[in-house]
C-alpha cells in the first residue's frame, strides 16, 4: 500500500530543521549553473514532465532522451498513449529496461483519461494515487507542472542531503529515510520551488556524485558535514552486502530461413509482457538445482523443436548472463535451424517474426542484441536486410 502524503502534512514539518540559506543557496547555483536543455525543461505540460520522470527512475539521462524523443513521436499526447496497444508501448520502451514502469506507464493514461479527462491533478496526494507514481515522482510532477510546494527525495536527493546534514545509516533503510524526509519537507522554499527541485537534482547528478564529487564547486560545500570531516566516500552509506541470487533459464532460438520463433511472456515475473525466445519449462533434473547438463539441455531442445519442423542444426551457444536488481539470470540459448518447417504446428503464444522486424519489436536487451548477432552473421553487407540461409 502506498502511503498519501498530503500537502498539510509536508507544510507541517519539523520548524527546527527549516534553513532558508539552504534553498536560497541550491536555487541560486541552479538559476546560473544547473541544467536548462534537458528536453522535458522546456514544457510545464504534465503528461511531458510525467514522461519524463517515470523514465528516469533508476536509469541515466543520457538512455532516456532518445527513449522520450520517440515516445512522444508516436504518443504526442496522452490520449494517443491511452490508446495505443500494450504491444506498441512494450516495443516503444524496450531495452529501457524496468518493464513494470511500461505497464504501469500505460495503465496511468488510460486511469488518468477516464478518470481526469486527461488532465493530470496538481496534488501530489492524487498523482500518488496513480500507477507507478510514488511519492518522490508525484512531488516532482506537481513542482514542475504546476508549482505545487512538495519535496522530492529520490536517489540524488538523499546523497546530499546524507553528505551535507551527515547522515548516519543507509539512505534505502525506513528509519533512515522517515527522518529525511522529514528533513525534505523542513528545507522546502516558499517561491522558486521548480528552481529548487531542478537543482537538488542537478546537484546529485553533476556534483554530489558517488564518488569523486565536485566539492569545490558546491554552493552547499560551507554545510556540508561530509566535505568539514573529510567523509565524503564514506557517506551516505552503503546498503549492507546480501549475496546475489542467481536464477537459471533454458531458452530456445528456433529458426527458419529470416523467420525466429518467439514467445509472449506472461504479464508478472521477468520481462513480464514482452515477446521472448521461448523457454523450457520442464522439471529440474540435475544435481545443481537449477542447471541442465549439456546433454539433457539437446534433449529437451529436441523435443521442442521437432514439431515445427525437421531440425537442420543444433548447437549450444555461449552462456548468458543478465543483472536484475535483485538477482543474476544465467541463461543458455540452444540455437536450432529447422527444415521443412511446419508452420501450422504452433501454440499459443508462441509468433513467428523476421529477425529485420524483431529488432522493432518489444523484446528484452539480451535477446534483441542476441537476435541482431544472429542477423550480421547471416547478412553482414547490409544491416537490416532480409536474411536468408546460405
Amino acid at each position: 500500500m502506498k502511503r498519501i502524503v498530503r500537502r498539510e502534512e509536508q507544510l507541517a514539518a519539523a520548524p527546527e530543521l527549516r534553513d532558508p540559506s539552504f534553498s536560497d543557496a541550491v536555487i541560486t547555483w541552479q538559476k546560473k549553473y544547473g541544467r536548462h536543455s534537458l528536453p522535458w525543461q522546456q514544457t510545464r505540460d504534465a503528461y511531458r514532465v510525467w514522461l519524463s520522470e517515470i523514465m528516469l527512475q533508476q536509469t541515466q539521462v543520457t538512455a532516456v532522451i532518445p527513449y522520450y524523443q520517440r515516445f512522444l513521436q508516436r504518443c504526442p499526447s496522452i490520449f494517443d498513449l491511452a490508446q495505443a496497444s500494450n504491444e506498441e508501448v512494450m516495443a516503444l520502451w524496450s531495452g529501457l529496461g524496468y518493464y513494470t514502469r511500461a505497464r504501469n506507464l500505460h495503465r496511468c493514461a488510460k486511469q488518468v483519461v477516464e478518470q481526469y479527462q486527461g488532465r493530470f491533478p496538481s496534488d501530489p496526494a492524487l498523482l500518488q494515487e496513480l500507477p507507478g507514481i510514488g511519492r518522490s515522482t508525484a512531488a516532482a510532477i506537481a513542482a514542475f507542472s504546476y508549482g505545487t510546494q512538495a519535496a522530492i527525495l529520490d536517489g540524488n536527493v538523499k546523497r546530499v542531503f546524507a553528505r551535507v546534514f551527515g547522515v548516519e545509516g543507509y539512505p534505502g533503510a525506513k528509519a533512515v529515510e522517515d527522518q529525511l524526509w522529514v528533513r525534505a519537507q523542513a528545507l522546502l522554499p516558499e517561491k522558486d520551488i521548480e528552481s529548487y527541485t531542478q537543482g537538488l537534482m542537478d546537484l546529485g547528478a553533476t556534483l554530489c556524485t558517488r564518488s569523486s564529487p565536485s566539492c569545490q564547486r558546491c554552493p552547499l560545500q560551507s554545510k556540508c558535514v561530509a566535505f568539514r570531516d573529510h567523509r565524503t566516500a564514506e557517506l551516505p552509506q552503503k546498503k549492507p552486502k546480501t549475496k546475489v541470487k542467481e536464477k537459471h533459464a533454458l531458452m530456445f532460438l528456433l529458426r527458419h530461413g529470416d523467420q525466429v520463433l518467439l514467445e509472449q511472456r506472461p504479464e508478472s515475473g521477468i520481462w513480464g509482457g514482452l515477446l521472448s525466445l521461448p523457454e523450457y519449462q520442464g522439471m529440474q533434473v540435475s544435481a545443481d538445482e537449477d542447471a541442465l547438463n549439456e546433454p539433457q539441455m539437446r534433449t529437451a531442445a529436441e523435443t521442442f523443436a521437432k514439431p515445427y519442423g525437421e531440425i537442420k542444426e543444433l548447437h549450444t551457444l555461449p552462456a548468458l548472463t543478465h543483472v536484475f536488481t535483485h538477482f543474476r539470470l544465467q541463461f543458455q540459448v540452444m540455437y536450432v535451424v529447422i527444415d521443412r518447417p511446419v508452420l501450422s504446428v504452433q501454440e499459443q503464444g508462441m509468433t513467428w517474426l523476421s529477425l529485420a522486424d524483431s529488432q522493432q519489436a518489444a523484446l528484452p536487451a539480451p535477446i534483441k542484441t542476441l537476435l541482431l548477432q544472429l542477423a550480421a552473421q547471416l547478412s553482414p553487407a547490409v544491416s537490416g536486410d532480409v536474411c536468408r540461409d546460405r
